[in-house]
């Protein structure tokens, strides 16, 4: 089943499952929202009654949209103005559409192995790994364009590796390129007529 809803001025196509990025809500992570203003509601191909149905919510994260910088500027008045905004979004993740809740995947559940059977060749690892992650993926996807905070600008804490620095070039002793001529210089040595 999914359903059209309209929060924050805005409207999403969402189904059970689905997380999306809307305009700030109050509450905090964790928080249970309903959102009633329901503008459709489908099953399939056949449209639903939106009399009285509602979405229920959980409220993921608190975040913030990436900065903008607003720059205003008049030329020959001498006047700049410079501000910076970052718009404040809440990330849900949709519980259920109406009476429809979202069907949970039951994990399989690990049996008692005797502890030859523990010891596990390391592609069969690799292999668990990798569907943990591609499970992983799936359960955090984000309907619609998640915002994140940007990674900080030091190099240091973004965790970037340290660049080397460029060996410096031994300084040619009288080279005046792109300089102007040293005044002390220009007295000692006489002009030649």
């Amino acid at each position: 089943m999914f359903a059209i809803v309209r929060t924050g001025g805005k409207q999403y196509r969402v189904h059970p499952g689905d997380k999306i990025v809307v305009e700030k809500l109050d509450g905090s992570a964790g928080d249970k929202v309903t959102l009633g203003d329901i503008l459709l509601a489908g099953d399939g191909g056949s449209l639903k009654s939106t009399d009285g149905l509602t979405v229920a919510a959980e409220i993921v994260a608190q975040a913030k949209a990436d900065k903008v910088t607003v720059f205003k500027k008049r030329r020959r008045h001498n006047y700049r103005r410079k501000k910076g905004h970052r718009q404040q979004h809440t990330i849900l993740k949709i519980v259920a559409i109406g009476d429809h809740k979202e069907a949970k995947k039951a994990a399989p559940k690990a049996e008692a192995a005797p502890k030859a059977a523990v010891e596990k060749a390391p592609a069969a690892r690799a292999k668990e790994t990798v569907d943990t992650t591609k499970a992983q993926q799936e359960a955090n996807e984000v309907v619609g364009t998640p915002t994140e905070n940007p990674a900080p600008n030091n190099e240091k804490a973004a965790g970037a590796p340290k660049k080397a620095a460029p060996a410096k070039a031994k300084a040619q002793g009288g080279s005046t390129k792109n300089a102007a001529p040293a005044k002390a210089a220009a007295k000692k040595s006489p002009k030649a007529k």
